[in-house]
């Protein structure tokens, strides 16, 4: 009741020092974006990813956590705004795990993500990759998955390392099987001219990762379907566990890893393609990569969290469809229920302690 009673008025002290402010109502542990709306979610997305997280000083990521504690606890300073409220959130959740309040190692933050990805994006889009080259970055990209997985995993359920390594084993050898199979096949058709080739060759990276996040989804998610998950009615009330909603979560979570790497994998080949064909980088061919680097950037700083907005986190579904004891245990017409991480590496904030 106390912590109640300080956290009220702590809003209140807040909401009176924003009365001018452009800024939300601040809430504890909550998005700052309302997640119902494609722009919403987008703003949401932008804030997680934001890379300027990443030169946060330890002075100043001390007084985020001190005026998140003053807001808790009711005893802020006047005149704090909602807009410093939202930042100090923000810099704690992009550098601080929100279970074990434990420094995330820089190159596995969400903040990171776009900035160590990117290189290895411009990797696997190489032109002209050998055996080795190919292998090579598609265990860097994958292992790079698996250590930005682990780094922000759910630690108020923690899950076996087991299955985190078997996950990682089961995404790293479907990527490198397929993209080598691939590479192989294209290699031999002889029907192709060279340029044909070496233009498949530059989408072969996408259905490598596409399949390896497939893989990954369902070896680290197979217990739901044997266990069920939670579905809730309108008012966000428990109505059970259902194996039939994890079928659908499972199957929907795998559709969206299929369709959020396309931008990254798919829109620089088509671009630099084109680029290539320009007077510019014919008559200056060491400008390539630098150019094939922005052109990856700009689609994983831009296309990455569209793409991710598109699709909301809830799922709904009709109560028909499930269960007859989830059927009978609730009024409501449609249930919704959580699809699980749309890509592994960008979870929603969850509350502080």
């Amino acid at each position: 009741m106390a912590d109640t009673a300080t956290t009220a008025s702590a809003a209140a002290a807040a909401s009176a020092a924003n009365a001018s402010s452009d800024a939300p109502p601040f809430q504890l542990g909550k998005p700052r974006f309302q997640q119902t709306s494609f722009y919403g979610r987008f703003r949401h997305f932008l804030d997680i990813i934001d890379p300027r997280t990443l030169f946060v000083t330890e002075r100043r990521l001390r007084e985020a956590v001190q005026l998140l504690e003053d807001y808790k606890h009711g005893t802020l300073r006047p005149g704090v705004t909602n807009e410093q409220l939202w930042s100090a959130q923000k810099i704690k959740q992009a550098i601080l795990h929100p279970d074990t309040n434990e420094k995330i190692f820089m190159p596995f933050r969400m903040s990171g993500y776009i900035p160590f990805g990117t290189p290895i994006v411009v990797g696997l889009l190489l032109p002209n990759q050998t055996l080795a080259s190919t292998v090579f970055w598609q265990w860097l990209n994958q292992s790079h998955n698996a250590c930005v997985n682990y780094a922000n995993r759910n630690a108020t359920k923690p899950s076996p390392v087991s299955k985190f390594i078997q996950g990682y084993l089961g995404a790293v050898i479907s990527a490198v099987s397929i993209a080598v199979g691939l590479n192989v096949l294209v290699q031999k058709a002889n029907k192709f001219t060279p340029a044909t080739r070496l233009l498949i060759q530059r989408f072969v990276p996408f259905p490598a990762v596409a399949s390896a996040n497939i893989c990954n989804v369902v070896l680290m998610r197979y217990g739901e379907l044997e266990e069920g998950i939670d579905v809730l009615d309108s008012d966000g009330n428990l109505v059970g566990s259902s194996k039939i909603a994890a079928r659908h979560a499972l199957l929907e979570t795998a559709l969206t890893r299929v369709v959020l790497p396309m931008p990254i994998l798919v829109l620089p080949p088509i671009v630099m393609s084109m680029l290539e064909k320009t007077s510019l980088l014919q008559a200056r061919p060491r400008l390539l990569l630098p150019v094939q680097s922005l052109v990856c950037l700009a689609a994983f700083g831009l296309a990455l969290p569209l793409a991710i907005s598109l699709f909301p986190q809830m799922s709904e579904i009709e109560t028909s469809q499930l269960e007859p004891e989830i059927a009978q245990a609730t009024s409501s017409r449609t249930v919704v229920y959580n699809k699980g991480l749309k890509v592994s590496c960008l979870r929603t904030p969850r509350p502080a302690p």
